[in-house]
């Protein structure tokens, strides 16, 4: 290991490798067990930079220098078995050689755990991820706990490969078209974890334990492995046609989600492709190669500095107050019966665990909502996502009322009710009647000014934003907007309630349609105004591929609804006339009462395809995006002179955890910076050079 490499990794938190014998039941002799164990608790995983390769290389010299032992065991400490490469040296890499060396240097060390004159046996009894996963599957043997929560190899999402040993080792395990699911299905959706379960049912561990007594039934098991009491059946990969189709429908898949943006996920298919054909030399060389390249991309540096922002700054919000403010909530409002709150009502239940009233004008609508949360807890009931016991008291949670009255006790009320600002003051201006001094009033708008949905009322402080993305249970998203009068112990308490309900929150200024759909929107006028002006729907469409977004613009609005992006852009078109145009086509659309440009075929509706018709001064895709990608920096340089977050970063968090902007980007600002749109539009970059992109 080269010291340059040691001195990049200088704040390695190293994972040492420690061994202790220990005498397997049944008379199988004796296993040479190594924990991997940093130190820390389970807030700090096991991670692998040198030096704790180093460590475990050390640990596997000693051991396979014995001659008295009949097996090598891998395990982790408490909840944690190992959660792949230490990255925070990677961001500090200057040069492929080193890169290339990081490569290597895993897979010589991990590769003698296959290579030893003893079978060895990986005990995954915690989080598993990218190379924690990857030091397993050089094990001949790997058992897992029934409780671990997360097992992935999740390295196509940040910008780099399983490149250890994952794509040669997985698929040549449990063939192609399981193994794609591992390296590119969940990584492409949102990061998805499998659970133990899966892992096992997928033929990565080969048994499955309670985690009460995982290590000792592991222990178990592998004497009679050795003793061949247990012989370890696992079915041949098919290496021909099979291995072959499940690489073209995932090479389909990914040209059809990321139009060829993420160069990750295609370097891992490439990868997983060809490891039929190659010898384990060849194929961890060619992981190497890929490594090496991408760690030496601007992508791999976006993507970190976007886990950065998920991981550390969702968690530790810019502006938040002091969490001491925060009042206790244990009963919680919702004013509304229609979908949105249903949803609003089921997620307060689950994650504050306290009673949460609907209240809604009319009875059926009531009963509808209250009923609609109860069905989803009974789906998840059939999905063994609660027990019995659990749902029974989710229900129990959840009841409606016609009269607000039922607000009397609630220490949290928030409306998410027709979005008219007429009908929310209204709706704040008769809760204040019933509701204790205390009690916070939210909005879930989209687009209105907080400030002036709360200027009737008597205590104005008490309102605060609370802006959720829907699908509510997915996207992790909450802009918490602070208007002019919102008092900090209101404030506190929306920011505690939001981490209690597991989302990342962002502190945003009461401007027009706060961060994600005012972007959003930009992106989108610019796109429709195209399109007014001749550019075939198809062609706009197209232009923002290379951004690789999670689906097209107007599939997009097609998802949210053409009524409301437009009412959204009558906001801020009447906040800022010049840069949101108002499209006459688009409201003869939505007067039409078209849901969209598609049909459910997803070809173009004709009717809509007339109404947009007339335009003389067409673009072409190159041109659209060009000017889509200098509205998006002009309106984003704005919004950050006018305060509306913190810093650039924010924005980046929100794009990427409500619009599901690509990991690989960063965002949107490091490719608005790496585009040079940012110096072009604004006179400067959004963020210091190598922040999200290799140093120069």
């Amino acid at each position: 290991m080269s010291a340059n490499i040691k001195d990049i990794f200088a704040d390695e938190v190293v994972t040492h490798a420690r061994v202790r014998d220990v005498a397997l039941p049944h008379g199988a002799g004796t296993l040479a067990l190594i924990t991997l164990d940093n130190g820390h608790d389970h807030t700090k995983p096991n991670t692998f930079g040198p030096n704790g390769l180093a460590e475990l290389d050390a640990a596997i010299d000693a051991v396979a220098a014995r001659d008295d032992i009949a097996a090598v065991g891998v395990t982790g400490k408490p909840f944690i078995f190992a959660v792949g490469a230490d990255l925070k040296g990677v961001p500090l890499i200057r040069s492929r050689e080193d890169a290339l060396a990081i490569g290597k240097l895993g897979h010589d060390v991990f590769r003698r755990l296959g290579e030893l004159d003893v079978p060895s046996f990986a005990y995954y009894n915690g989080a598993a991820m990218g190379g924690g996963v990857e030091v397993g599957l050089h094990c001949t043997y790997r058992t897992i706990s029934a409780g671990v929560p997360a097992f992935a190899l999740p390295e196509a999402f940040l910008g780099l490969v399983p490149g250890w040993g994952g794509t040669y080792l997985l698929p040549n395990l449990i063939g192609a078209e399981k193994a794609l699911k591992v390296v590119i299905d969940n990584p492409l959706a949102q990061n998805r974890m499998l659970k133990a379960r899966q892992a096992h049912e997928l033929g990565i561990a080969d048994a499955i334990f309670d985690s009460a007594d995982f290590l000792e039934e592991s222990l178990t098991w592998t004497a009679r492995v050795l003793k061949g009491d247990i012989v370890v059946d696992r079915p041949a990969v098919d290496t021909g046609k099979a291995w072959d189709d499940a690489i073209a429908a995932a090479r389909w898949n990914l040209e059809g989600k990321l139009h060829g943006a993420a160069p990750s996920f295609t370097r891992a298919l490439d990868l997983v492709a060809a490891a039929k054909d190659r010898t384990r030399d060849e194929g961890f060389a060619a992981e190497d190669e890929a490594l090496a390249d991408l760690i030496m991309s601007d992508e791999l540096r976006a993507g970190l500095y976007a886990f950065d922002l998920t991981q550390k700054r969702a968690k530790r919000p810019a502006g938040a107050p002091d969490k001491a403010l925060a009042r206790p909530v244990t009963k919680v409002g919702v004013v509304g019966a229609g979908l949105m709150a249903s949803q609003l009502a089921l997620l307060f239940a689950r994650r504050l665990e306290v009673p949460v009233v609907l209240t809604d004008l009319d009875r059926e609508r009531l009963d509808k909502g209250v009923a609609y949360a109860h069905g989803e807890i009974d789906k998840l009931l059939g999905k063994g996502r609660v027990s019995p016991d659990q749902a029974n008291r989710l229900k129990a949670l959840i009841t409606g009322s016609l009269t607000k009255d039922a607000f009397a006790d609630a220490d949290f009320v928030i409306e998410a009710v027709f979005e008219e600002m007429s009908v929310k003051q209204k709706v704040f201006a008769e809760l204040e009647d019933h509701v204790s001094p205390d009690c916070v009033l939210a909005t879930n708008t989209s687009s209105l000014s907080v400030t002036e949905m709360a200027s009737k009322l008597r205590h104005p402080e008490r309102v605060v934003g609370f802006h959720f993305f829907n699908p509510v249970a997915v996207l992790p998203l909450l802009e918490i907007v602070r208007g002019d009068r919102t008092d900090d112990a209101a404030l506190a308490t929306a920011f505690a309630t939001g981490k209690k309900l597991k989302k990342s929150c962002v502190l945003v200024k009461d401007a027009p349609a706060f961060v994600v759909n005012r972007v959003l929107l930009r992106l989108l006028a610019e796109i429709v105004r195209a399109v007014d002006e001749g550019t075939p729907i198809e062609t706009a469409e197209r232009a923002a591929a290379p951004l690789g977004l999670p689906m097209p613009p107007f599939v997009l609005m097609g998802l949210v609804g053409p009524a409301i992006a437009l009412h959204v852009n009558e906001t801020l078109h009447g906040a800022f006339p010049d840069r949101f145009p108002l499209s006459e086509n688009l409201a003869k659309m939505v007067a039409a009462g078209k849901s969209g440009v598609y049909r459910p075929d997803f070809t173009l509706d004709p009717e809509v395809v007339e109404i947009f018709a007339g335009g003389t001064s067409p673009s072409t895709e190159e041109q659209v995006l060009a000017r889509a990608l200098d509205a998006l920096a002009d309106e984003i340089r704005i919004m950050l002179d006018e305060g509306v977050v913190a810093a650039p970063e924010d924005i980046d968090l929100c794009m990427i955890l409500g619009a599901g902007w690509p990991f690989h980007l960063g965002g949107i600002t490091p490719y608005l910076d790496r585009a040079g749109v940012s110096e072009r539009v604004t006179g400067r970059r959004f963020l210091e050079p190598g922040t999200a992109s290799l140093p120069r």
